[in-house]
Formats: C-alpha cells, sequence, structure tokens
C-alpha cells in the first residue's frame, strides 16, 4: 500500500475511518510511483462505494454493493481509495497472491459483476 503525504502516519484503524463512504476505483496500468501522483493513460475498470463505516470489526471491507459491475474491459493493474470528498488516501496493488487486493476474477468485462474478495492493510 502507498499512502498519500497527507495520510502518511496514520495507523490502518485511522486509515480505515478515512475511507468511510468513499471510493475504491480500479484502473488498468500499473499503480504510480507515489499515490499523490495523477492515473495518467488509465482506464476505469470498476468503482466500489465504501458503505460507513467501511470495515467492520473483523477487518473485512463494507461496501454499499459487492459485486459491482465492470464499466470496461481490462486487467486492473491498482486501485486507489478516495475518501468521501474525493482525496486520495492510498493506491493498492491488486492481483492474485500477495496483492494487498483480490478480486473475483483477474479480468474486467464491461457489464459483468467483480467482486472485492479481500484488502490487506498493513499492521
Amino acid at each position: 500500500m502507498k499512502v498519500a503525504s497527507a495520510f502518511e502516519g496514520k495507523n490502518p484503524d485511522e486509515l480505515k475511518a478515512e475511507l468511510a463512504g468513499g471510493k475504491l476505483v480500479f484502473y488498468s496500468v500499473a499503480r504510480p510511483v507515489s499515490a499523490d501522483a495523477p492515473v495518467e493513460r488509465s482506464e476505469v475498470l470498476a468503482t466500489f462505494t465504501f458503505a460507513t463505516p467501511a470495515f467492520a470489526a473483523s477487518a473485512s471491507p463494507q461496501f454499499e454493493s459487492n459485486p459491482v459491475k465492470a464499466s470496461a474491459v481490462g486487467t486492473p493493474g491498482f486501485a486507489r481509495a478516495f475518501k468521501a470528498d474525493g482525496t486520495t488516501v492510498a493506491d493498492f496493488s491488486v492481483g492474485p497472491g500477495k496483492a494487498e487486493i483480490t478480486l473475483s476474477e483477474i479480468s474486467t468485462v464491461a457489464d459483468f459483476p467483480i467482486e472485492v474478495k479481500s484488502i490487506a492493510l498493513p499492521a
């Protein structure tokens, strides 16, 4: 996870609280060098809206809908998490294995469901 500079030094519980009502957006390119860098030349593949609270006591992510319909065809390269006001909080790796976010599928297809299976936050 790469945390935006405004959120450096916050512990995982504080970061989880910041995400309440925010968005988790999946993009089709590799993760930018920092969460403060703009996303360029990438297509949005899917967007999830965090519930309030964004994480259950079990540390499981909570969304308004999960799964959601993908908005485009592609393979997610990373996901960016935003506060409800649109401020970037962090970027996450996406994929199978040791990725920070795992999905129900390896790639997305427009109008077909995709589900977030897990989000790993540092302890």
